[in-house]
């Protein structure tokens, strides 16, 4: 395996939710740390891209890409089983997969709004947490599951309640992986740790060309984001693992 040397040289990180903007800063940041990168979203050409600009940024990296349907568990497990095969481990599996729908005001939101954004936001985390979990265990304590949150969760708006909720239950969700994790590692402490990053909302070059005068206040640029991400393997399990790491100030 061919790395560049980096902090992750040697690593094996799959990334959910990979074409975006974060996505793209996340493949860039893993791949310069010398991570074999494993990236998946629902939209193949824009994965495409995505994975050939990290390839290319950094040479000698090994980044591929997946189109798998994360609202299927088996295609999911499928995925992780395929990509511990093929390269002989899996540290890390970086959650990315976000949707979002608001309403003019509590009383008008659409309860269909919470259909969609359940899907997106609480079953893509319930199946690859689930696909990855063993393999994760079984990185010898360099296993990382990553989720990213938002500030909502905390501090529910009335416009924004189905999408609240839902990075709710997501954060929910992986501290119950987080306490397995502890559990399963015993007297030792957990082998595997699951994070959550919380920001506000994601701010990148492109949108600050569109709007130069905005101040973006409490934003994340994806490429702090990115570095977030990388650090979690820097830190070790026990002290990454079941932790709510702030981007942005705590409401």
């Amino acid at each position: 395996m061919i790395g560049n040397g980096g902090t992750l040289d040697g690593a094996v990180i799959a990334v959910a939710g990979a074409a975006g903007p974060a996505g793209r800063a996340t493949l860039l940041r893993l791949a310069e740390a010398g991570a074999t990168v494993v990236a998946s979203d629902a939209d193949p050409a824009r994965l495409v891209e995505a994975v050939d600009a990290a390839r290319y940024a950094h040479g000698g990296a090994t980044v591929t890409g997946d189109t798998v349907d994360l609202l299927d568990l088996a295609a999911t497990r499928e995925w992780a089983e395929k990509t511990e095969k093929e390269f002989g481990r899996i540290d890390g599996l970086v959650h990315l997969v976000g949707g979002w729908r608001g309403a003019p005001s509590f009383a008008e939101a659409d309860p269909k709004d919470w259909d969609f954004l359940e899907k997106l936001l609480i079953r893509t985390v319930q199946h690859t947490s689930i696909a990855f979990h063993d393999g994760l265990l079984r990185s010898g304590g360099r296993g990382r599951y990553a989720l990213i949150s938002q500030v909502g969760a905390h501090k529910p708006v009335a416009n924004n309640a189905a999408y609240n909720a839902g990075k709710a239950a997501a954060e929910a969700w992986t501290l119950a992986m987080a306490d397995s994790f502890r559990k399963a590692g015993g007297e030792e402490g957990p082998q595997a740790a699951a994070a959550i990053l919380v920001i506000k909302a994601l701010v990148h070059d492109a949108m600050r060309a569109e709007r130069p005068n905005a101040k973006f206040a409490g934003f994340t640029d994806v490429k702090d984001l990115a570095d977030a991400i990388a650090g979690l393997w820097d830190r070790p399990a026990e002290e990454v693992n079941g932790q709510r790491l702030w981007l942005t100030p705590k409401p």
